[in-house]
């Protein structure tokens, strides 16, 4: 079952994620060795990712993200749900609904979500790596490493991701034998 080919990465980004203070973020993350400096790094790219001009959206989010901490997926999702209804070029809110969607086992939905995320930020290493466990989930490791190595490209810092990849590397590899 094939959900996505990566092909689409190098989309040009819509509305809302061509914050100038990005690229320069994404440049020192890929240029530090410092995993302190890294996660610094990384948790800006992740305010300038959840900001939004809209209060009543931020709201949504907030509660989306605390109903899926709170284990409830359906609840979540209707959050989601008006969060793009709102503004659909506001690629977290993609991304959050992309991870009630594969919380729910619903990974077809959660790969068309992924999908939005990268039209709109083609930068989102959680999105690609999330494609990736949608692509284990779905037990196609060769999709899962492409996602999974993706996501490194962009952020090299994703230890968790980095495991994951390397683990279906040493069961290609002993497959192969």
């Amino acid at each position: 079952m094939a959900f996505v080919a990566l092909s689409f990465l190098g989309a040009p980004a819509l509305a809302g994620q061509e914050d100038a203070r990005l690229d320069p973020l994404f440049r020192d993350l890929q240029g530090t060795a410092d995993h302190v400096a890294a996660e610094a790094v990384e948790d800006q790219i992740w305010e300038i990712w959840l900001e939004h001009p809209g209060q009543d959206l931020l709201v949504l989010m907030r509660d989306g993200v605390q109903k899926l901490n709170d284990d409830e997926y359906e609840a979540a999702l209707a959050d989601f749900n008006q969060v793009i209804a709102k503004d659909p070029n506001y690629a977290e809110g993609w991304n959050k609904r992309a991870n009630a969607h594969y919380l729910m086992g619903n990974y077809a939905a959660a790969v068309q979500d992924i999908r939005r995320v990268l039209l709109l930020e083609p930068r989102h290493f959680a999105a690609l790596a999330g494609l990736g466990l949608v692509y284990l989930a779905v037990d196609e490791p060769t999709g899962a490493l492409r996602a999974f190595n993706a996501a490194l490209a962009i952020n090299p810092h994703l230890d968790g991701v980095r495991e994951q990849a390397m683990k279906i590397r040493q069961q290609m590899a002993g497959a192969a034998l």
